[in-house]
């Protein structure tokens, strides 16, 4: 592990860093989400993922694991009633680094521990499939829309109680 991820600082995500994270979503998103989608549904996603969007989901209850690298945010996990990841999302320049891992772990302890967690499920975009497979996510159906129209492929992941993942169907 670089000298580098070894000095990420992880933290709760604050109604304030809502500009910060949408900037990183956003960003990332279009380089790797949006070009898989139909135009108005990626569209859509992106407004989703502004600065208010996403202070109304904080203010809501969802919570997000935000990765710093010094002063720069790097990556954000974002997780709905404490089972389901709505959002992971490194910086392109970040990405091969073991980030995401980092923020999915912190983010699935965190949900372990305040309710008990033991089955997340996300839908992944198809470029993410890759990475939710290699944390131990597997898909639940087929590639599909949702009834935003995102095409994604559900997946889960389940937790034994000593915390070790196992695949979940």
């Amino acid at each position: 592990m670089s000298r580098e991820v070894q000095s990420l600082r992880m933290r709760l995500g604050r109604p304030e860093d809502a500009r910060a994270i949408g900037l990183l979503v956003r960003r990332v998103a279009r380089r790797w989400v949006v070009p898989d989608q139909p135009r108005r549904v990626g569209q859509a996603m992106l407004r989703r993922f502004s600065a208010r969007g996403i202070r109304e989901r904080m203010l809501a209850g969802q919570r997000f694991h935000l990765a710093f690298l010094g002063d720069a945010l790097v990556g954000v996990a974002g997780m709905r009633d404490d089972r389901h990841l709505v959002q992971l999302f490194v910086g392109t320049r970040y990405q091969g680094r073991g980030i995401a891992g980092k923020l999915w772990r912190r983010s699935m302890d965190d949900a372990i521990r305040r309710a008990g967690t033991r089955r997340f499920t996300l839908n992944a975009s198809r470029c993410a499939v890759p990475v939710y497979l290699h944390l131990g996510f597997v898909p639940t159906g087929p590639e599909g829309r949702s009834p935003k129209g995102v095409v994604s492929t559900p997946m889960a992941l389940a937790v034994r109680r000593s915390g070790a993942r196992k695949a979940a169907a």
